[in-house]
């Protein structure tokens, strides 16, 4: 084997590796661009249903408002009841640590 031929083949590696590796990073880069693209979507979907909900809860409100309030009123008041039962039944780090202090 002659150092022209051992260079030639050389040469041919390298060309090969370097075209598998662009053709890798483009991959890589259609991939990233579609990942992106669905992310807009889903971004933008999110959007529409979130004007959707508002919409749909102010008219709701606007329908039927003491049942709003009545509702409102419940979830606050469950929401704070189970806040309380939670509070209770797990000392805080700091109160645990001035009892065992006394």
């Amino acid at each position: 084997m002659t150092t022209q031929t051992v260079y030639e083949q050389t040469s041919e590696q390298i060309a090969d590796t370097m075209h598998k590796a662009s053709r890798a990073a483009s991959a890589a880069v259609e991939a990233l661009e579609d990942s992106v693209g669905a992310a807009r979507r889903a971004a933008k979907q999110g959007g529409y249903a979130a004007v959707e909900f508002f919409d749909d809860a102010k008219r709701r409100v606007q329908r039927h408002p003491i049942e709003t309030v009545v509702a409102t009123l419940a979830a606050g008041i469950a929401a704070g009841a189970v806040i309380s039962l939670m509070l209770k039944k797990k000392p805080s780090c700091c109160a645990a640590q001035m009892h065992k202090m006394d």
